[in-house]
């Protein structure tokens, strides 16, 4: 944050691309079971027609000359909006194990069942591949809606031989619409696949509400900024006395460690030497505690550009809990911004699942924040400030990949955010200093206009599948937990937007107006938090037009 900088995403998007290049479709064991009914109609598409399948929208169509057996196959026209699912529901039998399986040519497609498995492959090169998964019904259930569909942006696939094989046979036929449903499409297109969303929801609410920060009061917005307490740049020092009220989070950068492994963290105030305007320590707390006593709220924030921490054992993380606390309570802080940067976190090769990582720099950050959560309570405001390296990336590439390779960066901050998502006070991702991120509609979105904060915004709201596996889905945060990062000028970091630009991404966002050429998923957030910035030095050597154009749309 502290200095405009170049990322490291293009130069390792070469090395990403031909890793996801060379990768194979994911397949799951199939059932011991003996297979002697097709319960599908019409899994070849020889009857020329699409029914009884039911495609989302008019994404689906049977064509000729792209079968992979017969004359004809589906083709589903995947769109930047639409990922063109198609679905067939069958009638099933409790405690049965089927297996579902179709041949399919395009790139990102997708196989499963609603509610259960489903497998995927990334890319089958113009040729068709086989995909197969197995799924056992529920005790009482009686039918069963298989689905294949494409992804964002991915343009055409085609599935062809959808088979659903079973013990014995249907004993009645499936129950299914002579016509495609529009109700049930839409549904289904609601999300890359019922399944991804239901686990989604369920990870959402896996812990216990009771924990949670306590939210703020519907349809309020809050303005977080950086406040430059411990050096001076060309923004120049700016007294806590003299922050204006229109700051509602002022997180104090930074503390940082002795050394990047000791988790022993420091908050060293600006010297004289380097501002000399300065007020005594004194003068800073009771500058402190009037904003508090206002309604403000303000946190130490660990990291930056130059504080590179890195927890890599139980005694470093026990040193960053005394450490932090200390200067919490010297200073009467509200609570704690995590801004780690560099290479500050990063996955271990074979820790692959977000929602159980493995890699000790990562499980001793969360386990450190919980431990401080426990100790202030609910009052204690956690906020993160991650890069989109760290988190949007992670919908293309996690780690260094199932292959090796890859950035072991890339999506190292989603554990964190999902293992504390309810302690979070506020996510509010660097939408500057980034290179090119794939957005939900399948295309790479760049800084300096309202799209990149739509597209990155829109990530956190709908979710996303972490690497492109819609079984290991990221959930979607509450829009009250989010923030959008933007730097005050064009001298605090590459990617300033004017305010119009801001006007725009927010009336997309919260109003489901000028949106352009990108469609949230989410739909409209009107209670969408707010908008952070870096820094509160740098806009108010801009004539504080960052925070004047927050309180003007948002009252």
């Amino acid at each position: 944050m502290r200095t405009s900088r170049k990322k490291r995403l293009l130069a390792a998007g070469t090395a990403w691309a031909v890793a996801a290049a060379g990768a194979v479709a994911i397949s799951f064991g199939l059932a011991g079971s003996a297979s002697a009914g097709e319960f599908l109609v019409n899994g070849g598409l020889e009857s020329g027609a699409l029914a009884p399948w039911s495609c989302s929208g008019a994404t689906g169509s049977v064509v000729t000359g792209h079968a992979h057996s017969g004359s004809y196959a589906l083709a589903g026209a995947a769109s930047a909006t639409d990922t063109a699912q198609c679905t067939q529901t069958v009638a099933v039998a409790p405690n049965t194990t089927y297996t579902l399986s179709a041949y399919v040519n395009g790139a990102y497609v997708y196989l499963g069942v609603n509610g259960g498995s489903s497998t995927w492959t990334p890319g089958t090169g113009g040729a068709y591949q086989k995909l197969s998964v197995s799924f056992t019904t529920t005790a009482t259930q009686t039918s069963a809606t298989v689905f294949t569909h494409g992804w964002y942006g991915q343009g055409t696939y085609y599935a062809d031989d959808i088979s659903l094989d079973g013990p014995g046979a249907p004993s009645s036929s499936p129950s299914v619409p002579s016509s495609p449903s529009p109700s049930a499409s839409a549904s289904a297109s609601a999300s890359a696949s019922a399944s991804a969303s239901a686990s989604a929801s369920a990870s959402a609410s896996a812990s216990p509400s009771g924990s949670a920060t306590s939210p703020p009061p519907a349809g309020s917005h809050a303005l977080v900024g950086y406040l430059h307490a411990s050096f001076a740049n060309g923004a120049g020092y700016l007294k806590m006395s003299d922050v204006p009220d229109s700051w509602d989070i002022i997180d104090l950068a930074f503390g940082e460690p002795d050394s990047i492994t000791s988790g022993n963290i420091h908050f060293n105030r600006c010297p004289v030497a380097q501002c000399p305007g300065v007020e005594s320590d004194a003068d800073f707390k009771a500058a402190i505690a009037a904003k508090q006593a206002k309604g403000k709220k303000v946190l130490l924030s660990i990291g930056g550009q130059n504080g590179e921490v890195q927890l890599t054992t139980t005694a470093a993380r026990d040193a960053f809990v005394s450490s932090v606390s200390s200067i919490i309570d010297k200073w009467g802080l509200d609570g704690l911004d995590i801004d780690f940067e560099g290479h500050s976190l990063s996955l271990n090769t074979g820790d692959n699942d977000f929602k159980n990582p493995t890699t000790p720099v990562i499980t001793n950050l969360i386990s450190a924040v919980k431990t401080l959560k426990a100790k202030y309570g609910a009052k204690f405001q956690l906020t993160m400030a991650p890069e989109t390296f760290f988190v949007q990336l992670g919908y293309q590439y996690y780690g260094s990949g199932p292959w090796g390779g890859q950035d072991p960066r890339a999506g190292a901050f989603l554990p964190v955010i999902y293992a504390l998502r309810d302690d979070l006070t506020l996510l509010h991702v660097q939408d500057y200093n980034s290179g090119s991120i794939m957005g939900l509609d399948g295309q790479y979105h760049n800084m300096g206009g309202a799209d990149f904060h739509i597209a990155m915004t829109d990530m956190l709201l709908a979710g996303f599948p972490v690497a492109g596996n819609t079984a290991n889905m990221f959930p979607p945060l509450k829009p009250s937990q989010i923030a959008i990062g933007m730097p005050a000028n064009t001298y605090a970091g590459n990617g300033y937007v004017a305010p119009a630009v801001v006007n725009q991404a927010l009336d997309c966002l919260t109003k489901g107006t000028g949106c352009g050429s990108y469609t949230p998923r989410a739909g409209k957030q009107p209670n969408l938090r707010g908008l952070m910035t870096w820094s509160i030095n740098w806009d108010n050597y801009n004539g504080n037009e960052f925070s004047k154009n927050f309180h003007n749309y948002f009252g």
